[in-house]
């Protein structure tokens, strides 16, 4: 042993291993590796220790011009859709902000059937997109515009219920028979379209993706065949912030974000008015109609309170003329005429026994008198 080294050595495990031969075999090279190994750990303990010591001096990764010339993009906040001219009413920013939750383009649960909600009066009754690729691909594109320009920022309620108010408009002889159709009804005048987007200028302005993407997903559930009840047979709704005229004559079912929802008055807004059967495809493009010169007023057949009065007297009209008659003979050919005309249709070959057989003569009757 040298005596110049003291008894206990404070020498670095390191150094103290390179005191052995690096030809050791056996115990000494499995001593080797499992020093090796805590080397490994005591350098990684030594890396870790000062960086969780001392968090707040980490500093965030930033790409300067100085690495390829890249930049980080400066993004340009928006003001928000109540703070913007045209798009705020008393109240707007309650509905504005409480939609933030709901904004994620998150697929609705395609096995939640709307209609479980409470409603009132009759619900409607499932309208399924028929026709081909091309008409279920407009209808599609109508509906999704009706509900983002109408309600894009308010929740699925109020998404739902516009989607619904389409599809019975729909369905109701008062209106188009398509869903492009009754979207863009009136939308050849520069007023009184049916859906204000339609005629004052909105479509021109390119919509955000992530409510447009909301928005596709709730027409394409009513299309699907989804009801949302809590809206009944509503036909008609408004904003909270107007009034119009005929609010006072339709039947109010209820506020549903920020629309106030009505049905047609009388036989009008009764369920048999409705037939959801009638819808056979054929859409029309889903864009506004030419504008006609000079045409700015409503039509009057569109009016509500009219639409109540007419189909009423349409029905009065149809009871008092009766039952319809019976339709008459046709007229047929000369030959077929010849060879007895509507007797060749008639059956008169069927069986011409009436007789029964007797244990079968009183089948029906009582073998005896109940209570006795």
């Amino acid at each position: 042993m040298n005596p110049d080294l003291p008894i206990t050595s404070d020498l670095p495990p390191r150094d103290f291993h390179a005191r052995l031969g690096r030809r050791a075999r056996g115990i000494g090279a499995r001593r080797q590796s499992r020093h090796r190994g805590r080397r490994v750990l005591a350098l990684a303990a030594a890396v870790a220790v000062p960086a969780l010591a001392a968090p707040q001096e980490w500093q965030p990764f930033a790409i300067g011009a100085e690495i390829g010339g890249a930049r980080a993009s400066a993004t340009e906040l928006q003001p928000m859709p109540f703070e913007q001219a045209g798009s705020s009413f008393p109240g707007s920013a309650f509905y504005y902000l409480a939609g933030q939750a709901d904004a994620a383009p998150a697929a609705l649960d395609d096995g939640a059937h709307w209609d479980a909600e409470a409603s009132v009066g009759p619900a409607a009754r499932s309208l399924e997109a028929t026709g081909t690729p091309a008409d279920r691909m407009r209808a599609l594109t109508c509906l999704t515009q009706a509900i983002y320009y109408e309600a894009a920022s308010e929740p699925d309620a109020g998404q739902r219920a516009v989607a619904q108010v389409v599809l019975n408009r729909v369905a109701h002889p008062a209106f188009p028979k398509t869903v492009c159709g009754v979207v863009y009804q009136g939308s050849e005048r520069s007023t009184g379209c049916q859906f204000t987007f339609t005629c004052d200028g909105a479509l021109a302005r390119v919509p955000n993706r992530l409510f447009w993407e909301r928005a596709e997903a709730v027409a394409r559930a009513a299309l699907a065949g989804y009801v949302y009840a809590p809206v009944g047979l509503a036909t008609h709704y408004h904003t909270i912030a107007v009034h119009p005229y005929w609010a006072d004559s339709l039947a109010f079912l209820g506020t549903i974000g920020a629309h106030r929802f009505y049905r047609l008055g009388g036989p009008a807004g009764a369920a048999a008015a409705f037939n959801v059967a009638a819808y056979r495809g054929g859409e029309p493009a889903a864009a506004p109609l030419p504008r006609l010169a000079g045409a700015t007023a409503t039509d009057a057949a569109l009016d509500p309170v009219a639409i109540e009065r007419a189909y009423a007297q349409g029905l009065q009209a149809a009871v008092a003329s009766g039952p319809v008659a019976a339709a008459a003979a046709p007229a047929y050919a000369p030959d077929l005429a010849a060879r007895g005309g509507d007797r060749v249709f008639a059956a008169s070959a069927l069986p011409t026994g009436s007789g029964v057989k007797a244990e079968y003569a009183h089948s029906g009757q009582w073998i005896a008198q109940p209570g006795m």
